[in-house]
């Protein structure tokens, strides 16, 4: 048996409530994300509601999706929302420069955004164009999707079926304008967010909460001037961090790892890298604390997975990876990084949610297998809206060669029922960890739990296969009155209930 390790749960001191925010979903124009993924048209053989694929969106409702991005990504830069709205046989069809050069059709846009989003529960959250587009543009955008006047652009929206305004609430002023949104200065974009933010206007009773680009990993200078020139015009900063071996980002072919085939000292790479967003988190907060000490300004993270080289056979330009135990560790690892900074971080996007980077959910023809990432999302949702709960957390190290991690990783709520739930990690592929949780200022009155552990670190689901990960209910329990002892298996994800 492995050492003991230690999470003492305060279960009378709550820090914040866990944004349900921090539990959304990201998707792009890009591959087969949209199409094939969202959107199969009314036509398609493949259920649907109103050209939305139904198995897609029963899906996504089991884990509720706090909000989806969209529509890009890299892809929002040369997007123009006029293009994508009326009748669909009318849409231009545009050449989609940055992801392989398809041709998109533009049968998929503000209407039917707001109707996938309206179908799985989610906050829509819009990311407009910086590089390409203008403030007129931007204005005019959100006086079609909330405008309540009587104007040409209103009409216009109901005319194209849409009486009441949608009530959008958050809009990106552009998207990584360090990189493909125009290689921007930070002093140059943070004077355009300024510029584009005042032509924002919301439109109704609703504010709209602003969201202006933030830094790409360790990019603090790019926070510092942010903070220091625009912090008062925005509602959010948004940063991007992808967990991947090379973080050049500029070259699609470069060599970035198999998602299925690795072996040991890729998963702890890979997973020493997941660890990195709590300092991401924490030094970037640390200079919007400067600038905002009451920290109404949000920390999104609106960007963040998984990034290996494409599956063999398929378009190195549409991103389409498998899914696997690693994914899920790094998945739990990330959360509960975001959990326990919920003073400041109050919204997060996973990258993307269908057929793209580390998805949730795969898609074949008709098909569809759900990922050890989407059975992660399931298991944390417990969190979404929740208290979150002071803990203190002592353990082992994962050690490989001569360099270590925490062998454990996790966070702790309390919701509505007054239960408390405890999501733990054991990053160790090799060994079980045992874990005394104390509970202080409660009793627990009954433990139990659910658990995602599979038998090799590459596991994962296919369509042939699609069950082989997946939550099982969790048994290692030992019950005190004050405590509860359990024993984690090898690279799983467990989340406990404890009732007080």
């Amino acid at each position: 048996m492995a050492a003991l390790n230690r999470l003492v749960v305060n279960a009378d001191r709550e820090i914040a409530t866990i944004d349900r925010g921090i539990y959304g979903h990201f998707a792009e124009h890009l591959g087969r994300c949209i199409y094939d993924g969202f959107w199969v048209g009314e036509g398609s053989p493949v259920p649907n509601a109103r050209g939305i694929r139904t198995d897609v969106v029963e899906a996504l409702r089991r884990i509720r999706p706090a909000v989806l991005r969209w529509p890009g990504g890299c892809f929002a830069e040369e997007y123009h929302w006029r293009d994508g709205v009326g009748p669909r046989a009318q849409r231009p069809r545009r050449v989609n420069t940055f992801w392989g050069g398809v041709v998109e059709t533009n049968q998929f846009g503000t209407h039917e955004f707001f109707d996938l989003c309206e179908l799985i529960g989610a906050e829509p959250y819009i990311c407009g164009n910086v590089s390409t587009g203008s403030p007129q543009e931007t204005q005019e955008w959100l006086e079609y999707v909330n405008g309540e006047e009587e104007s040409e652009l209103v009409a216009w929206r109901r005319r194209n079926g849409r009486e009441r305004p949608f009530g959008l609430r958050y809009f990106g002023i552009g998207n990584e304008n360090w990189g493909c949104g125009g290689r921007m200065r930070p002093e140059y974009y943070a004077d355009l967010y300024r510029r584009f933010q005042n032509h924002a206007k919301s439109h109704g009773p609703r504010p709209l909460f602003k969201i202006a680009c933030g830094p790409r990993n360790d990019d603090y200078r790019w926070t510092e001037v942010l903070m220091r020139e625009a912090a008062p015009y925005m509602d959010g900063l948004a940063l991007h961090y992808y967990t991947r071996f090379f973080s050049s980002g500029e070259n699609l072919t470069e060599p970035r790892g198999s998602a299925t085939e690795f072996p040991e000292d890729e998963w702890f790479r890979l997973l020493k890298r997941a660890g990195l967003t709590e300092e991401l988190v924490r030094r970037h907060s640390a200079i919007m604390d400067r600038y905002d000490p009451e920290r109404r300004v949000a920390l999104v993270v609106d960007e963040w997975g998984t990034w290996f080289g494409v599956e063999p056979g398929t378009n190195p330009h549409f991103l389409y990876q498998q899914n696997t135990m690693r994914d899920a560790l790094v998945a739990a690892i990330s959360l509960n990084v975001f959990n326990n900074h919920a003073d400041r971080v109050r919204m997060a996007a996973i990258a993307q949610t269908v057929n793209v980077l580390q998805a949730m959910i795969l898609t074949e023809g008709a098909r569809m297998v759900l990922t050890p990432t989407y059975h992660v999302f399931d298991l944390f949702s417990v969190h979404q809206g929740a208290r979150l709960l002071d803990t203190a957390l002592t353990c082992a190290d994962y050690r490989f060669g001569d360099d270590s991690i925490p062998a454990l990783s996790s966070s702790a709520s309390r919701g509505r029922s007054r239960a408390v739930n405890l999501t733990v990690c054991n990053t160790n592929p090799g060994s079980p960890a045992s874990l005394e949780c104390e509970l202080r200022g409660a009793r627990c009155r009954a433990a139990s739990g659910v658990v995602l552990a599979a038998p090799a670190m590459n596991a994962h689901n296919t369509f042939d296969s699609p069950e082989r990960v997946r939550p099982a209910r969790f048994t290692a329990i030992r019950q005190r009155e004050q405590a509860v002892e359990v024993e984690l298996p090898p690279m799983s994800v467990v989340r406990l209930t404890l009732e007080s």
